[in-house]
């Protein structure tokens, strides 16, 4: 990395850190934590390996529900919980990507979403999953025995440390030979192939690395909230994170990160868009808009998509290379 993306890096990891003392709500900083982590994790796949999954949500999702349940009804430690969710979501990438990987374009992502589509309504009829009602109450329980994650402040740092590490494998990954030629098979597969890579292999460990990261995602956040519902592992989520990477910037370490932040954002401030709008436009009926704001959401989001082509920080970073390149 750059030193100028360091030094941004390092500004942005001690606001983390300082966040729940500036007024920031701790429970929602995580659950935003590990939205970025799951996008981060999608990018790696589509932003350079270049395959587009619509199933993304299986892996979140699906190790969410294992994590709950190994810790509520099996008693497991949170660590162990954690890596079993880790574990469920590499084993269910390794199945995805065995069935799909040999496919491109379209086909590639219509298999992902049938095969996801399928865990949801295993999701929907397991026992243990408990339908639509969810898994809930899941404890958070005590760190190696010795931290206790009950405290939201510490389960908020033991969140970012987790975080800050899934994002350096990522950037370790990107920055690797390994990395190089997932980019190489990216831009001209043929060429690969020609120089004797063996493509589906690198993008077969491209795939399971995202879905690992992505299931441990999902495990961190049923840990944080304490319950895992259909949500998690509806195709709704995986249309999510291919939002927050198109928005933040694909093909950008620090655009899901972007990304996922105003996602979250608009959807969980859903309720005072309107009034935020009101107050902004002095249009009184922004406020009658109630549910239905969600329009609005999603209009602001095509403009995103329309007006910055490379996504937010993608245009950022190309705005200050034009800089450069004209010095």
């Amino acid at each position: 990395m750059k030193k100028s993306s360091t030094v941004l890096y390092a500004l942005l990891l001690v606001a983390l850190i300082v966040a729940p003392f500036a007024g920031a709500y701790p429970v929602f900083v995580m659950k935003l934590l590990c939205f970025a982590l799951f996008a981060s994790a999608f990018n790696l796949l589509l932003g350079y390996a270049g395959l587009l999954s619509f199933g993304h949500a299986a892996f979140l999702g699906g190790s969410a529900y294992v994590t709950g349940h190994l810790i509520k009804v099996w008693g497991l430690t949170p660590e162990l919980g954690l890596i079993a969710g880790t574990l469920t979501g590499a084993l269910l990438g390794w199945v995805f990507g065995v069935l799909a990987i040999r496919r491109q374009g379209i086909y590639f992502a219509m298999i992902t979403l049938a095969l996801a589509q399928m865990m949801y309504f295993v999701a929907l009829q397991a026992p243990f999953t408990h339908g639509e009602d969810g898994l809930q109450g899941v404890p958070r329980g005590k760190l190696f025995g010795l931290i206790d994650l009950r405290d939201d402040l510490t389960m908020y740092y033991v969140t970012l440390v987790i975080v800050v590490a899934g994002f350096l494998l990522i950037a370790r990954t990107i920055h690797s030979p390994f990395g190089q030629v997932l980019k190489g098979i990216k831009e001209n597969e043929p060429r690969a192939i020609s120089l004797g890579y063996d493509v589906n292999r690198f993008k077969l460990l491209a795939f399971v690395i995202s879905a690992a990261l992505s299931g441990l995602a999902g495990s961190l956040k049923t840990l944080v909230l304490g319950f895992a519902t259909l949500s998690d592992v509806h195709w709704t989520a995986s249309g999510g994170v291919i939002l927050m990477t198109l928005v933040g910037g694909l093909g950008t370490l620090a655009g899901p990160l972007v990304g996922s932040a105003v996602v979250v954002l608009l959807e969980n401030k859903v309720g005072d868009l309107g009034n935020f709008l009101a107050d902004l436009t002095h249009f009184a009926w922004f406020r009658t808009l109630g549910e239905s704001v969600t329009m609005v959401t999603g209009l602001i989001f095509v403009i995103c998509v329309l007006a910055f082509r490379r996504g937010i920080m993608g245009e950022i970073i190309a705005f200050f290379q034009r800089r450069s390149a004209s010095r």
